[in-house]
């Protein structure tokens, strides 16, 4: 199998976007130079010992740029940039492509301006396996995308030093890959020199030069991927300073230490946009287990004397029931007593409470029991509760089986462990045998696959044997080949990591037999398999393990046999089989992701609603801006929305809940995207309970009504497009636009004046006087902007030079020719964009082809009870499912209002297609008046998606909607609204 990539997904076009953005005005590759003779490539020099990155713009230029990516992206806007300091963030929740766009990005650079030395940085083994598959499988996706630019990469070797020279004296796009351990150690003494890495010594093979000498040369860019564990600490700070980077780039879902952020794609908005897999929880906990003496350490406090500590444990009430309970203890306390006199705990008296940090712990005066945080004693022996989560895994998995396979998906399910001999161990003759987990996985296989509901899943398959093949695991190896435990750091974990990624494809064809796979837990990090439904940790302790890392294996969407991005939440669920309840491992997730990635969950910025698109009287759209954000900030907090820090108050979620947010009248265009934000920021992780989950019914009274029959058959019949273009019409749109929106300011030179200090760690400049001097009437290259605007469109020349003639705006071009194209670039993009759609032609393609009804019954619908479904007697399930609270709202009003007869939230099988990809509406509605009237509506109530990011594509995909349904004539009506209210007060007139 071969893994395909969608060039098209919009977030990542927006990631990539952001980091280009911030070089806008830079002259662009040579190869749009054909008017006259270049000596040297565009974006680069010549250093006295190989290539490198050259930059022509100032720090006030890259300010202006990344204050425009910011406010584009909703980020809080960066005041000032040192001279030479460019160090820019990009933040994307794990799953949702972060390599692919930082690769992307390292091309587009190349593309633009003529970038070409890289260097990506990262923190382990395990990440830099990673990053070498990606740049190996993405190879000819890139080359049919960039038309076989030439691109070289290699993962730095200190025994292949002739790489590195390479790496400096090529003219072509250069990525190193590096783990910050092959340069952290450097040295400024020479008398210490073997005590350096490789990368700083002097080496004859390299004319006496250090490596990393030529390196700095190339003044590379440098991308850090997982800087959270790259670059906090002085030395490794250090050793990416000595790097000599042209600019920084930090790629991670966790930044640690901040910078200037570019793009943020949160937790929250991947969930809501369904770019990752929701995350489901099957918690095991015991209950009504109280015949041992039950402990559990939580916490210990040595703040204020004297010190105490908080124990769980067994307490009786008042009525003799036994409950579990947290109690704060002393040194001298008798748990007998806290206990309110349970015998078991008789003897506990506490002896010493210790608090040295990671290695607390409470002693006892006369039991031998050391209390650890987070280590419970006394409980469920731990190996059932092992057992459950093996066989719940199982069958979760086999549930998936029966629902994806036939869409030609395999399931994989894996399992955490923390010590390899439960899985395989080796006898006194050194031969391996299974250890318990083994024999315990196939124990509950061979059981439930005998079960007549998984027949299907099982022809033409030994039973009795068919479970040893379907299960193995990856762990590191010593040198005969004994499987170990390891820290997941090591080099003895490299050939681990190697069989991981090596057999990323494999695993996912229903050719190998393999899927479900035990791997250590230290080997968590850097690695990840799309097709992973069921996470299951092992661990012989309550997980001390992130669990946001625990997940991040898993949610990458799911790929088909022939290597497709697979999409819905209907396919897409993550399992996980936790060793706690469900609303501990919630809680947890939700407090990880606040301490770790910043994101303020119920907290209100000021900076929230600036990136809100306003539409002018002109048609364009401009963003309403700092100032007005902040306007709206101080209405909220006079409204009593929230308080002095922002926090959100229940009156904001009361307004949220009725749509009647209070807002000043200049603001009330944009109260729909104002009242979506609040909603997202009033909203927390979206987990589901796993017990929760319910296989939705139909509702028979309104499938089988002939009137759901009738509304189905107006609206069930496919259709094919054709795009009608008008090359004249787009011509006058770009010009008009040309001659009120371009601003295009000359080129400046820049003076500086710096003062050298030369030591033995290098020359080091320390700038002292700075300042431009606009320019004017140039002799210079002048770039062929005809090339480059026809590269960038996809018009014809004929059509590209009448726009420019008719235009009137070529002195703009001498201005600053590269400005001049950036802008009109972006103007015929984007009424490009607008034409292709008003000139969308649907036709029906026949009465053969149509949804038929009969999906409803075969396709399966799943919910939770307490997160995502509403209880329904006019739809044409026994529940509605939604996917946001929006959806929720018109749920509840469908189902209350005496004229809605009956509807369908459609499923997501009903597509349309459009030339922006395929499209799915919300609802189908049949209206009935006074019992006579009868209205058919498909309705479109997206009023809390990321509309800042989606907002121009999902327009353009319900413009088409509407032209779709129109061509189906059958009285249907296509509305996109955002209030059921006024929706209703519209149509129902008595």
């Amino acid at each position: 199998m071969k893994l395909q990539f969608d060039k098209n997904l919009e977030y990542q076009h927006q990631a990539i976007a952001s980091i280009v953005d911030l070089f806008r005005g830079q002259t662009p590759m040579q190869t749009n130079f054909t008017v006259a003779p270049y000596n040297g490539q565009i974006g680069l020099y010549d250093s006295t010992n190989g290539i490198g990155n050259r930059l022509e713009l100032d720090e006030d230029e890259i300010l202006e740029n990344l204050q425009e990516i910011q406010l584009r992206n909703g980020l809080a806007q960066t005041k000032s940039l040192k001279a030479g300091k460019y160090d820019f963030d990009v933040e994307m929740e794990t799953g949702t492509g972060k390599t692919y766009v930082y690769l992307r990005t390292i091309l587009e650079l190349h593309k633009n301006y003529g970038f070409s030395k890289f260097i990506i940085v990262v923190p382990s083994i395990a990440i830099k396996e990673g990053v070498y598959k990606s740049l190996q499988i993405t190879k000819d996706h890139f080359n049919d995308l960039y038309d076989n630019t030439i691109y070289n990469y290699f993962v730095y070797d200190s025994g292949k030093l002739e790489q590195v020279r390479s790496f400096a004296v090529s003219d072509n796009i250069e990525i190193m890959v590096i783990n910050i351990d092959a340069f952290r150690r450097s040295f400024t003494d020479p008398t210490k020199e073997n005590k350096a890495n490789i990368i700083h010594r002097p080496n004859d093979r390299l004319n006496g030069m250090k490596p990393i000498e030529l390196i700095q040369e190339t003044r590379p860019f440098v991308i850090i991927d997982e800087p959270q564990s790259v670059d906090t600490t002085p030395k490794s700070k250090e050793a990416i300073k000595s790097l000599n980077p042209l600019c920084t780039l930090r790629y991670s879902a966790t930044h640690v230490q901040k910078h200037n952020l570019v793009y943020k794609l949160d937790a929250v908005d991947s969930y809501n946009l369904e770019l990752v897999k929701q995350i489901e929880v099957a918690g095991f906990e015991t209950k009504d287990y109280h015949n041992n003496a039950y402990l559990k350490l939580l916490s210990v406090n040595n703040k204020k004397s004297p010190i105490t500590a908080k124990i769980e444990l067994d307490v009786k009430d008042n009525k003799g029931v036994v409950k579990r309970k947290p109690i704060v203890v002393r040194q001298g306390d008798d748990l007998y007593d806290k206990s309110k006199g349970r015998d078991v705990y008789e003897g506990y008296i506490v002896n010493e409470i210790y608090c040295e940090e990671g290695n607390e712990y409470v002693d006892f005066t006369s039991k031998a029991d050391i209390l650890r945080i987070g280590k419970p004693i006394g409980d469920v022996d731990d190996l059932a509760i092992k057992e459950q989560q093996i066989r719940k895994t199982i069958e979760e998995h086999l549930n998936k089986e029966l629902v994806l396979n036939k869409q030609g998906i395999k399931v994989l399910s894996l399992f955490f462990i923390d010590r390899v001999a439960n899985y395989r161990y080796y006898d006194e003759d050194g031969n391996p045998q299974k250890g318990i987990y083994a024999e315990l996985f196939e124990k509950h296989y061979t059981d439930l696959i005998k079960k007549p509901k998984y027949n299907t899943l099982f022809k033409d398959i030994d039973l009795d044997t068919a479970a040893e093949e379907v299960h193995n695991g990856y762990f590191s190896a010593d040198r005969k080949g004994v499987l170990k435990d390891t820290s997941g750091k090591t080099l003895a974990d490299e050939d681990a990591y190697n069989l991981i990624m090596k057999d990323k494809e494999r695993l996912l064809s229903f050719d190998t037999k393999l899927r479900f796979i035990f791997s250590h837990s230290a080997l968590r990090e850097g690695w990840d398999n799309p097709n992973v439904f069921q996470i299951c940790t092992l661990n012989e302790t309550k997980s001390e393990v992130k669990k946001r890392q625990e997940i991040g294996r898993g949610l990458r969407l799911a790929v088909n046999q022939d290597g497709e991005r697979q999409h819905g939440f209907s396919i897409n669920t993550l399992t996980v089989m936790a060793n706690e309840s469900y609303e501990d491992f919630a809680e947890a997730l939700q407090k990880e992701y606040e301490t770790e990635t910043g994101i303020k969950f119920g907290i209100v910025e000021s900076h929230l609603f600036a990136n809100i698109p306003v539409k002018q009287d002109d048609g364009s759209e401009k963003y309403l801006g700092q100032k007005a954000s902040e306007a709206i900030y101080k209405q909220f907090l006079d409204n009593g929305y929230i308080d002095e820090a922002g926090k959100v108050q229940d009156e904001l979620k009361i307004a949220i809940k009725n749509n009647d947010i209070k807002i000043s009248e200049e603001f009330e265009p944009v109260k729909v995207e104002i009242t979506a934000l609040a909603r997202k920021v009033c909203s927390t992780l979206n987990i589901k309970n796993n017990s929760d989950k319910k296989s939705i019914k139909l509702n028979k009274q309104v499938y089988l009504d002939p009137e759901f029959k009738d509304l189905w058959d107006r609206i069930k019949y496919k259709t094919t497009y054709s795009v009608d273009f008008d090359s004249e019409k787009l011509i006058d749109e770009c010009c008009k636009e040309m001659q009120t929106s371009l601003s295009v300011s000359s080129a400046k030179l820049i003076y500086t004046k710096a003062g050298l200090d030369i030591s033995a760690g290098g020359v080091v400049a320390e700038e002292s006087d700075r300042y431009a001097v606009g320019l004017n009437n140039l002799q210079e290259n002048i770039p062929d902007i005809i090339a480059y605007l026809q590269n960038e469109t996809n018009l014809t020349r004929k059509t590209i030079v009448e726009i420019l003639l008719k235009s009137k705006t070529i002195d703009l071009f001498k201005k600053n020719p590269q400005r001049y194209m950036e802008q009109v670039v972006q103007i015929i993009s984007a009424k490009m964009r607008h034409m292709i759609v008003d000139g969308i032609k649907y036709t029906k393609i026949g009465d053969d082809e149509y949804y038929a009804q009969e999906l409803f019954e075969t396709e399966e619908l799943t919910g939770y009870l307490s997160k995502n479904m509403v209880e329904s007697k006019k739809s044409v399930y026994e529940y509605v499912v939604y996917d946001s609270a929006n959806e929720e709202s018109f749920a509840t009003s469908f189902e209350n209002n005496k004229n809605i007869k009956l509807y369908a939230k459609l499923p997501n099988w009903f597509t349309i297609a459009t030339p922006l990809g395929t499209y799915n509406p919300d609802w189908v509605v049949l209206i009935e008046i006074d019992g006579k009237d009868k209205l058919y509506f498909v309705l479109e109530t997206k009023a809390d998606i990321m509309f800042d990011a989606l907002r121009p594509l999902e327009s353009a995909k319900i413009k088409c909607g509407r032209k779709h349904f129109e061509a189906l004539g059958n009285e249907v009506a296509f509305d996109d609204i955002d209030s059921f209210e006024e929706f209703i007060e519209e149509q129902v007139v008595l």
